[in-house]
């Protein structure tokens, strides 16, 4: 069986050797074609260089094409797999430190809230142009796989947009699913759930053991764990209100919502600092930043490690290398994939880019009708998908005023903020970013002269709640243990 997959953003810390081990561990698939593709040759030589050792390990003969070009990557590809980061850590310092400044307090800054949506127009730009490429050189019935954030809006302008049959994916299904059995003393396999909604707001709507419905027990029984009751207030908080728990770790769902970080006195009581990901102000920045220079100062003692082993059971959690060998192979797989609603969740819309169950084997990939979600879930995801409409036609047609309109309809900024300042934060972060928004350059300069012509509202020179500072690489170096862990943190995958 041959076949070519092309990963875009490939110089990705480790996401994209975890992908390789998992979709190289299928014995069908060890005469495939790879070719990788980044715009920074380093970060993708070094990635490159980790991967063919690996290969080459396991006794495969696969020879890895690593390219700057992307159409040459991508040419006759079958799959494709999209881990990019628009903008770079120079871009995501602006996604959070700009609405800092106006007091939105963000602990990732990558789905939502104004980085999210700062880094959907970035995305989408250059999705757009990935698109093209796509159409023109790779096969003609080509799956783009999407692991980039933000998910959804990522997802919902390559299908609607892009002309690319485009699925996304993520973990936060699979880690919720493993809280949950760990709460209620069961092994995950022995825990059947039906989740739905949107990326990173999915509700688990039906938690089963024994054939016994166990919804109602969760929320004693986190309220009751020693760890989560102090690591995850927030997703507790959500599930004694809403009734249902969600698929996404405390920080992030608390900057989707108006309740947990709008006044910054109450930050604290709502996160732990145990891990940036339980709410720390700009953690997934920090672990971004120092995990970067750790990687490229640690780099060759990577290469002392031992070589990943290619199989099964060393397979990951992510769903890519499973969908490919459904297709592939014919084995069916169950997972939960991103698409296009069309009525699948009958209350949300049907436009909207939706998260739930899917089959996998040789005949595609299925979705089957879940109806409705429960009404508060239903009204949470709702708003959020307003946003997410807004922020996508604004990046789409290079629409500032869809754009302002994102911002103003979104949940947190909305509740921080007054029209005037998110206009004028609006500005600044079209004036900061405006390199990678080649879609708003007009948009861009209007807001330049704006902001050294006219009156300013005064900002704040505020650090967030719960700011911790970044190490540098010696301060690392004392831990290397703990150094290499944040690494793996800072990739696209682990979070």
């Amino acid at each position: 069986m041959t076949f070519k997959i092309g990963f875009i953003g490939a110089g990705s810390i480790g996401f994209t050797r975890g992908l390789l081990r998992d979709i190289l561990s299928v014995p069908e698939f060890n005469n495939i074609e790879v070719a990788f593709t980044d715009i920074n040759q380093k970060n993708l030589d070094m990635v490159t260089q980790l991967c063919q050792r690996d290969i080459d390990e396991n006794g495969l003969s696969i020879q890895i094409e690593a390219t700057t070009n992307r159409r040459e990557a991508l040419k006759d590809a079958k799959y494709i797999f999209n881990v990019v980061r628009i903008g770079g850590l120079e871009a995501f310092k602006h996604d959070i430190e700009i609405p800092l400044k106006y007091g939105v307090d963000q602990c990732v800054g990558d789905t939502l809230c104004a980085g999210g949506i700062m880094y959907g127009q970035r995305g989408i730009a250059e999705m757009l142009e990935i698109c093209k490429d796509i159409r023109e050189v790779a096969d003609n019935d080509c799956l783009l796989l999407n692991y980039a954030n933000p998910m959804a809006m990522l997802t919902w302008a390559c299908n609607t947009y892009g002309g690319v049959h485009t699925i996304g994916l993520c973990h936060g299904v699979q880690n919720g699913h493993k809280q949950i059995a760990e709460v209620l003393g069961r092994n995950k396999e022995d825990v059947d759930i039906i989740c739905a909604g949107i990326n990173h707001q999915t509700w688990y709507i039906q938690v089963n053991t024994d054939g016994e419905d166990r919804t109602g027990d969760l929320l004693e029984a986190f309220e009751q764990h020693p760890e989560y009751r102090e690591e995850e207030k927030v997703r507790i908080d959500m599930l004694r209100r809403f009734g249902y728990f969600s698929t996404e770790s405390n920080g992030h769902l608390s900057e989707y919502l108006p309740w947990y970080r709008k006044r910054p006195e109450e930050i604290n009581q709502w996160i732990d600092l145990s891990n940036w990901i339980n709410g720390e102000t700009g953690g997934y920045l920090r672990v971004c930043t120092e995990g970067r220079n750790w990687f490229e100062t640690d780099f060759p003692n990577w290469l002392k490690e031992p070589a990943f082993e290619y199989k099964e059971e060393n397979r990951g959690q992510e769903h890519g290398s499973y969908i490919l060998e459904g297709l592939e192979t014919g084995r069916t797989y169950r997972g939960h994939f991103n698409y296009i609603n069309q009525g699948v969740i009958s209350n949300l819309p049907d436009d909207a880019v939706i998260e739930a169950p899917g089959y996998v084997d040789r005949n595609g990939i299925s979705i089957p009708v879940v109806g409705d979600l429960p009404l508060g879930p239903a009204a949470v995801c709702n708003a959020s998908i307003s946003v997410q409409r807004l922020a996508v036609e604004a990046a789409v047609h290079g629409d500032d005023y869809l754009l302002r309109q994102a911002m103003m309809i979104d949940p947190l900024v909305g509740a921080v903020c007054n029209p005037k300042e998110i206009w004028q934060m609006t500005d600044e972060l079209l004036v900061a970013q405006e390199k990678w928004l080649p879609q708003y350059q007009g948009a861009s300069q209007a807001a330049k002269e704006r902001l050294e012509n006219e009156e300013r509202i005064p900002t704040k020179d505020y650090q967030g709640a719960a700011r911790l500072k970044t190490k540098t690489v010696e301060e690392m170096a004392q831990n290397r243990e703990e150094a290499v862990k944040n690494a793996g943190e800072a990739d696209k995958g682990n979070f």
